[in-house]
């Protein structure tokens, strides 16, 4: 068999060992006890509202999709390859989040029953609960990749594949994750701003009482949104990077065949890496919980090392590549070093066990405000050493193997997407597991075995989410080179430099729009929060009978409602990052100097990838740190629970969640949809 046959069975290989993992994990899981009666009622409560939040957003989705695939199809330049490419995407995508989903919602049941015989036996249930999710989404991109590469090939007969239709599966991709991570973030959040509201602070009843007409609604969001909304995320990150990993090698080096096949064969490594680590995850003698996670990702992490420098070796130590296999095999281990980096000054600015959480917790013994500000403040300085971090890697990177090399370290960091995945989708089945014995009114001994599952879930959820903005920003990067490839020698006098006004321009117009998304996200939470607010009021006030126990809350008329709500708020931000290209396509293009359209396209994109990694990492961490600052002091610290700090911490918090949840995370699939609209949009900007 020749390299490329090798590479490619490799590669599809490592895939179906990931999705036997996921369907392994998902029956052990579902082979678990759901625990007594009282457990059944807020599960399948929870259940059924995410069934349904589901059913209306993907059909959304498929709406949408249908139309979308048909433009493709039917459009000159794009054609049936590429829809078809689209439709992959989505479907992989789609499928990914939603079983991963499925299976998590079913969990929570089960590790809520676990706890009551202690954290060690909890903590693996959630913990493969979350390895569906995170095995499904590093498999499933990997196998669609894989192929729809060697379908390409195949294709070709033998000469030069044609890749530009890969751009239509990244973009199918991208769909999918606008819908989940936008919608799913204002859904979530809402929720829980407004639980928060009309329980905790109106009311002071406890977070997760089932007398709040909301709660079950609060539970439903970390599925719709940490769940299936974080699936989409990293599973476009993912695609979309080996995509123009892809397309930089065949544009860039054409003819060096090692040069598309590698990104590959690191994905390959990665899974097999991940199937091997992944079960060093658990309790043993004296572990907390996050050092018993964090060892499981540094595991991978070696391993994944190993995997890289044997395919570097394999494929280019024969020669015939103008890359040297030490060069590509350090620019890939730049990408884990860098993301190792990012999620240790992550844990610092959001673990409960550091200063910062504790100077917002102190802080909060002085009033709302001061609270509020010590968060911003706090949130703004971590964003200092990610972002050094990100430029150090690229720095190297591309001194190793110039913008190949930054695209294999974007592809080197995403290859560890089923492990973070995995510990990232941990976090909302713990949470759920804890709001559950809330509910069910269980022992202190399980509701203190979920709240240490949970504290750690928020941390490991802040860990991901940085690592999903991180990597969003790499593949936005790379998809930016491979934009500036694309024109080959169709523009010859196009440049992208600050000497040019229209760059100028665009850096400008560019730096802007994740603010403007941002605000529009951050509005669609506040407005539909405020409704559920009026919606528990008016349900606490006509029923007097639920506040005394004796009368179930209307929980599916606030789902619902939530539902609608989220739907609609995500339609002008999700149009954002579709209209700017189509603008500088067919209204600047046609009156604008020659090739001023192109450039006002790659400085919008240079402006928004660094102006949204900023504000994405300000948003996300400063997010989780409140949040964690509220449990610090609800364990007893200054002043503990129904002080007027933990009122304080309680404002904070209510002001993180759409940060963290919400605008933070939505930027990564804006940024990415802009990078790849432009890069299909290419034929019409010149």
């Amino acid at each position: 068999m020749s390299i490329t046959q090798i590479t490619l069975y490799s590669a599809l290989g490592a895939a179906a060992l990931g999705i036997a993992y996921a369907f392994w994990a998902a029956r052990w899981v579902l082979a678990r006890g759901e625990g007594e009666a009282a457990l059944q009622a807020p599960y399948h409560a929870i259940r059924e509202g995410a069934g349904a939040f589901m059913r209306v957003q993907y059909g959304g989705i498929l709406a949408a999709g249908t139309v979308i695939f048909l433009i493709l199809w039917l459009t000159p330049h794009f054609g049936l390859l590429t829809a078809i490419g689209f439709i992959i995407g989505a479907l992989f995508s789609a499928g990914s989040g939603v079983i991963g989903m499925l299976v998590a919602v079913r969990a929570n049941v089960r590790t809520a029953a676990a706890a009551r015989e202690g954290v060690g036996i909890a903590l693996v249930t959630a913990q493969r609960a979350g390895s569906v999710t995170g095995f499904l989404v590093g498999a499933l991109a990997l196998a669609s990749i894989t192929l729809f590469y060697g379908l390409l090939v195949w294709l070709a007969h033998g000469n030069a594949p044609d890749l530009r239709p890969l751009a239509g599966l990244g973009f199918g991709a991208s769909l999918v994750s606008v819908f989940a991570r936008l919608g799913g973030g204002i859904f979530t959040k809402a929720a829980d701003v407004g639980a928060d509201l009309a329980g905790k602070l109106e009311r002071g009843i406890p977070e997760d009482d089932p007398r709040n007409p909301a709660v079950i609604a609060d539970n439903v969001g970390d599925n719709v949104g940490d769940c299936a909304g974080m699936a989409a995320d990293i599973f476009e990150s993912y695609a979309v990077t080996m995509v123009a990993a892809l397309l930089v090698a065949a544009w860039g080096s054409p003819g060096d065949t090692a040069a598309q096949l590698f990104p590959l064969a690191l994905g390959a490594a990665a899974m097999l890496a991940g199937v091997l680590g992944i079960n060093s995850i658990r309790m043993t003698g004296q572990d907390n919980l996050l050092w018993a996670l964090s060892r499981g990702m540094l595991i991978c992490i070696g391993l994944a090392a190993i995997g890289f420098y044997f395919a570097a070796d394999r494929l280019f130590a024969g020669g015939g590549s103008a890359f040297a296999p030490l060069n590509l095999f350090t620019a890939a281990a730049v990408g884990l070093v860098v993301g190792v980096g990012m999620l240790v000054t992550t844990d610092y600015y959001t673990s409960a066990d550091y200063a910062p959480v504790r100077q917002i917790a102190h802080a909060s013994r002085s009033g709302h405000a001061t609270n509020i500000i010590t968060g911003l403040a706090l949130g703004m300085k971590s964003t200092v050493v990610p972002t050094v971090v990100i430029a150090a890697g690229l720095i190297a990177a591309y001194l190793l193997a110039g913008v190949y090399g930054i695209a294999i370290a974007t592809c080197g960091l995403l290859a560890l997407t089923p492990i973070v995945v995995s510990v990232d989708a941990f976090g909302p089945v713990t949470d759920n597991a804890g709001g559950i014995v809330e509910m069910a009114g269980l022992a202190e001994g399980a509701r203190g075995a979920t709240d240490a599952l949970d504290a750690a879930g928020n941390t490991t959820k802040a860990l991901t989410k940085v690592f999903a903005i991180g990597s969003a920003g790499l593949a936005s990067l790379a998809l930016f080179v491979a934009f500036e490839l694309a024109f080959g020698d169709a523009l010859k006098g196009l440049h992208f430099a600050l000497d040019d006004p229209y760059t100028l321009a665009g850096i400008f117009i560019g730096s802007l729009l994740p603010f403007v998304f941002s605000g529009y996200a951050m509005q669609a939470v506040g407005k539909a929060a405020s409704d559920i607010v009026q919606e528990v009021r008016h349900q606490f006030h006509e029923f007097p009978g639920i506040l005394a126990g004796t009368q179930r809350p209307d929980y599916a008329r606030a789902v619902g409602m939530l539902t609608r709500a989220s739907l609609r708020g995500m339609l002008i931000p999700g149009a954002i990052p579709v209209l700017v290209p189509l603008i500088y396509a067919f209204v600047w293009r046609p009156f604008g100097p020659e090739g001023s359209a192109a450039e006002l396209m790659g400085g919008t994109l240079i402006g928004a990838v660094g102006s949204g990694l900023v504000l994405a990492l300000f948003m996300a961490t400063g997010g989780a740190a409140w949040d964690n600052a509220k449990k610090y002091i609800e364990d007893g610290h200054e002043g503990g629970k129904g002080s007027p700090a933990h009122q304080a911490a309680i404002t904070g918090d209510t002001v993180g969640d759409p940060f963290k949840d919400t605008a933070g995370p939505a930027i990564n699939p804006m940024r990415k949809v802009l990078s790849l609209i432009a890069l299909l949009l290419v034929p019409y900007l010149i």
